[in-house]
């Protein structure tokens, strides 16, 4: 079964007087590009969180923010670092002189650089980090829920595309008789202009024709192309289904496509292999974001 990269997921518990809530935002990326926000109590939870994400969420660019908010009665004092405040405000206050500024408000600039506004940072226990990773775990779960409700999205959109590759190798096959003709009427044809049809060795023209033909048949692509269509359903099905594979089916079933193309010799196979190499396309780009 598979997931898509993009997800959302987000939890909610209250302890005490301050509620904790984690929320979970992914993109696609090849790799795991982890953004973890994590409240400074519990920074020496951030490896051991680290950890579990990647083994459940694998792939994709992630945003996870862990926010506590505390009941007014409960809200955690802060402190102004005067000093730091005052070195940053002379130094704000040099430069807009230098630039002629003098009409720029620095005070509530400085208050917003680091380190200026500390918080008071309490030591928790053991039952608020219990709540906190469970708030993070339920929050993951709705991660995965969702990636999986996008992956069946995806599944479906993948299964009609390659239905309709299989569609147009069909519609081929009930063109390609007709090549042969055609291919064997132009030959003629132009031996006829070029020699005179005298001066035509049937059995010689006969022997060559099947030798052109024989490079030209597309019977082995078919084949090919049917197997590799059958095993990119099947392996959306498997429990290890995931992008990088389906990717690699893909890059078969591509090649086939084109060879079939090459070999086509007439207008209106061309043609379908066109809208088949579409088909394709579309698939490739919803692999992009297939975990």
């Amino acid at each position: 079964m598979i997931k898509s990269m993009t997800g959302y997921g987000l939890a909610a518990n209250d302890f005490a007087q301050a509620k904790y809530t984690v929320e979970i935002k992914s993109l696609n990326s090849k790799f795991l590009e982890l953004a973890l926000k994590i409240p400074k109590a519990f920074s020496d939870k951030e490896f051991l969180l680290r950890n579990e994400c990647s083994k459940q969420i694998e792939r994709g660019k992630v945003n996870i923010s862990i926010h506590i908010e505390y009941a007014e009665s409960s809200a955690k004092t802060a402190t102004i670092n005067q000093e730091l405040l005052k070195n940053y405000y002379q130094q704000l206050k040099t430069t807009a002189d230098s630039l002629g500024d003098v009409g720029t408000n620095l005070l509530p600039l400085a208050l917003n650089f680091p380190d200026v506004i500390q918080y008071e940072v309490d030591t928790v226990n053991e039952d608020e980090w219990k709540l906190l990773y469970q708030t993070f775990t339920e929050a993951i779960s709705n991660f995965q829920n969702f990636r999986s409700d996008e992956g069946n999205t995806l599944k479906i959109d993948l299964v009609f595309r390659i239905s309709n590759i299989l569609e147009g190798m069909k519609n081929v096959e009930i063109h390609e008789p007709n090549r042969i003709i055609l291919i064997r009427e132009r030959l003629n044809n132009f031996l006829e202009g070029a020699v005179g049809r005298e001066h035509i060795d049937q059995n010689r023209f006969e022997q060559e024709l099947i030798f052109y033909i024989d490079k030209l048949d597309i019977t082995e692509e078919k084949i090919r192309l049917k197997s590799h269509c059958d095993y990119f359903l099947q392996a959306l099905n498997d429990e290890d289904a995931n992008g990088k594979k389906l990717g690699f089916i893909s890059q078969e079933i591509g090649r086939e496509i084109n060879t079939m193309g090459s070999k086509a010799n007439d207008a209106r196979i061309q043609q379908i292999v066109v809208g088949m190499k579409e088909e394709l396309e579309k698939i490739k780009e919803q692999l992009l974001n297939v975990l």
